[in-house]
């Protein structure tokens, strides 16, 4: 059968087609797409293929064709909505003659183009050079298909098809394979294919030679590391050198100019000069410049400059917070400090308190007054003593410590940080983080401080660090000693109305978009809303609760209910419900066996009555109302007292047994302090005298009678003034607390100091003073 000498062209790019050769093409072009239809149209389907010069021509004539090209069978077809795969099967060289039709694909006028033969000892030396070098190169890399390549050389039909197909598996560039294509002569097309074998061959053994010396230089899995060590010595073979990375030009740049001490500098070139000589995806690279990255960010002689003027500061303490006298003072005498001795040590101060007092809030308002940047560091559940020290670098993913972060965060090494909640911090087997506090929180050692990963002395000593805590009893007694505990109780009702005032009220009223005439909320509702809608030491939920008034009243005015609003007390529970709090209020009258004594809770002092009553028979000493050992103990102390006394107190005092009791049996409680309230209450019981109502206590008392002083003086005589009392019977000993208490408080409360439990029973039940002072038989 004739092959016709016309036939549909496939142009293709970036490709050549050998004739003996199958190849897959993928087209896509509306002309290509058609001259495969047109081919598989007809009973041969044959096809002529074409290389085009530009493959960036989407529509090639002539002139954009090579002359010389392969006749194809397409052997196999795929079609799609953008194209077709085809599967070409080439089997002769053509040229290419005209092309007489250009739409709606192009069809050529082709010449069959045979080789011509040479002699026939050249080829067959060619031949088995050919042979030869495919040889080597199967057995370097297995370039080339596993077999037998003499006995494949034994099915081909002639030398030719030795030529192409070696050239199929080479992967020319289609410039040198379209060369190879075009060439008649088979004696040069077996030359130039020897060429081109040879130079394979050539970059193959030079590529294991660089696989070879790099190999004794790094890891083998670490492919990536490979490929770059190979580029290199490519680079030194061919006198090219190995130019630096701009970071690298970049770091060293900042490193001249940053201001570093001796030891760091040193230290920083070392490094550089290691990540200099390793490519960009070594493991070691990377750890390396993110540990000179903040070694430079650093600021290793950056400080901030202090604001001394004492007026200033002052002014701006004040206008942040109410009260908080100790802690103002303290600052301000670091200012002067500081005004007269420029390089002093920074003090280091732990302010403890219950929720909501504004620990937190002072730290920043201090930071301002001083003109300070400030950072602030939640150390509560931390576990890990590396999250404060940091990690060594030999670690995946090590970081620096919170500490050294936060000073890279300020930018100055004298910031004021603030380390939160340093009372809950915990401890396991990773370590504990309150040992490392102590070298940071020492000034004896932290002007020298190592960072785990940092790994060079940091100087700490410039920092203020402000720590805060809810309670001292987890923090051991080293880290202690190396803090200025400032304590902060409580606010007084008093205190607390000024706070809302001055700073809740407006900040809840600007955050709801009203001013001061479309919410007005008179001191009266103030003062109900702290003593019936909340119950705390600080004003978190005063805060709280004044946000939701001004959100009620907001919905009203834009509901159009009014234009202002004036709020009462009475009007609260419409706006805020029920009341929530329902403080112990002075009895009136008590009965024989009942006295008001005092406590002290986390949201402040509370009245705490003591009820005791005689039963006929039972145990000589029944407690009740969920008491813990330390008040079971005080109980029992002041009975064995109290029977010791009976003679005076009741002389005709029948056997039987007592029944203490206190109420809120729900609540546990404990502590020695209620001892003198339960030995009045034992006293007034055996006497049947009643204590004075207006009249509350309290102390720890041993079994001879004496008064032993307590804590919580302030928060306990506040508690005893909102419940209406006027008198309270504290220790002697705790004479020096009550300048804690404000000055009012003073002036409107009796406060009695007692030695022992004769002077509380005195002056609690002043109708018993002639029994105990009557003259013994």
């Amino acid at each position: 059968m004739t092959e016709p000498n016309t036939l549909p062209v496939l142009t293709v790019r970036n490709a050549v087609l050998f004739p003996h050769v199958a190849m897959q093409v993928a087209i896509d072009r509306p002309a290509s797409v058609a001259a495969a239809e047109a081919a598989l149209g007809t009973e041969d389907q044959l096809i002529a293929v074409f290389a085009q010069h530009d493959a960036g021509m989407e529509a090639p004539g002539k002139e954009h064709l090579y002359n010389v090209g392969t006749r194809a069978v397409i052997k196999q077809a795929a079609r799609s909505e953008k194209g077709a795969q085809l599967i070409l099967l080439g089997t002769e060289r053509i040229a290419l003659d005209e092309l007489p039709r250009s739409e709606p694909y192009l069809e050529a006028a082709v010449t069959p183009k045979p080789t011509v033969p040479g002699d026939a000892t050249e080829m067959e030396a060619l031949k088995r050079r050919l042979l030869e070098l495919a040889g080597r190169i199967q057995q370097t890399v297995q370039a080339m298909p596993e077999v037998d390549i003499h006995e494949m050389v034994a099915h081909l039909d002639g030398p030719m098809h030795l030529v192409y197909l070696l050239a199929s598996m080479l992967h020319l560039t289609p410039e040198k394979a379209q060369i190879l294509l075009g060439l008649d002569s088979q004696v040069e097309a077996m030359r130039m294919l020897t060429r081109y074998l040879q130079h394979e061959l050539q970059v193959l053994d030079l590529k294991k030679q660089i696989a070879t010396e790099a190999r004794t230089e790094i890891d083998r899995e670490q492919r990536e590391y490979v490929l770059r060590q190979q580029l290199k010595t490519i680079q030194e073979e061919l006198g090219e050198g190995d130019s630096e990375s701009s970071e690298i030009d970049e770091l060293r740049q900042r490193l001249e100019v940053a201001e570093l001490p001796d030891p760091v500098r040193q230290e920083c070139r070392r490094a550089l000069g290691r990540i200099a000589n390793l490519p960009p995806s070594a493991p070691d690279y990377s750890v390396t410049l993110n540990y000179l990255e903040l070694v430079l960010e650093l600021p290793w002689q950056t400080e901030t400059e202090d604001d001394l003027d004492l007026a200033h500061a002052r002014q701006v303490l004040d206008a942040d917070h109410y009260g908080l006298t100790e802690i103002k003072e303290r600052i301000l005498e670091h200012l002067a400090v500081l005004k007269l001795n420029p390089g002093a040590k920074a003090p280091i101060l732990c302010f403890v308190g219950p929720p909501g007092v504004g620990k937190t809030s002072l730290g920043s308002s201090i930071a301002r007054a001083l003109g300070r940047r400030f950072e602030r560091l939640s150390l509560g559940g931390l576990h890990d003593e590396a999250e404060l020290r940091g990690h060594r670098r030999t670690y995946i993913g090590a970081m620096p410590g919170r500490i050294l972060q936060a000073v890279r965060r300020a930018e100055v090494k004298n910031p004021l940080l603030m380390l939160a909640e340093v009372d809950k911090l915990g401890r396991d087997y990773r370590g504990d983080p309150t040992a490392a506090l102590l070298e940071i929180l020492d000034p004896a050692q932290n002007d020298t401080f190592r960072d785990n990963y940092l790994n060079l002395p940091f100087d700490l000593s410039k920092v203020f660090f402000i720590t805060t805590a809810n309670a001292l009893d987890t923090l051991p007694r080293p880290l202690l000693d190396r803090m200025e505990v400032l304590r902060l109780s409580g606010y007084s009702d008093d205190e607390k109305l000024e706070i809302a005032r001055r700073y809740l009220l407006p900040r809840q009223r600007s955050d709801a978009g009203l001013d001061e005439e479309q919410l007005m909320v008179p001191d009266e509702a103030l003062s109900h809303i702290i003593r019936r809608y909340t119950r705390e030491a600080g004003v978190r939920n005063l805060e709280r609760t004044l946000g939701r008034l001004a959100r009620k009243v907001a919905l009203r005015i834009a509901e159009g209910a009014g234009e202002s609003f004036h709020i009462t007390p009475d009007e609260l529970p419409g706006l805020l419900g029920p009341e929530r709090v329902f403080h112990e209020q002075m009895r009136k009258d008590v009965p024989p066996g009942v006295v008001a004594g005092l406590a002290w809770t986390e949201v402040g002092g509370e009245v705490l009555y003591v009820e005791a009553i005689r039963l006929s028979g039972g145990e000589p000493l029944i407690l009740t109302g969920q008491l813990g050992d330390v008040m079971k103990e005080s109980a029992r102390a002041a009975h064995s007292f109290v029977l010791t006394q009976a003679e005076v107190l009741a002389p005709e005092l029948e056997p039987g047994s007592v029944h203490i009791h206190v109420p809120a049996g729900s609540i546990p409680k404990d502590g020695p302090s209620a001892g003198v309230t339960m030995a009045t209450a034992l006293a007034s019981l055996y006497s049947g005298l009643p204590a004075r109502s207006d009249t509350a206590m309290t102390g720890e008392i041993t079994l001879s009678g004496l008064v032993m002083p307590i804590g919580g003086i302030k928060e306990k005589v506040l508690a005893a003034r909102r419940a209406g009392m006027r008198r309270v019977i504290l220790p002697r000993d705790n004479e020096k607390d009550l300048a804690e208490l404000p000055e009012a408080v003073r002036e409107e409360m009796e406060l009695i100091l007692a030695a022992n439990l004769g002077d509380v029973i005195r002056a609690a039940i002043p109708e018993i003073v002639e029994r105990l002072d009557a003259p013994r038989a």
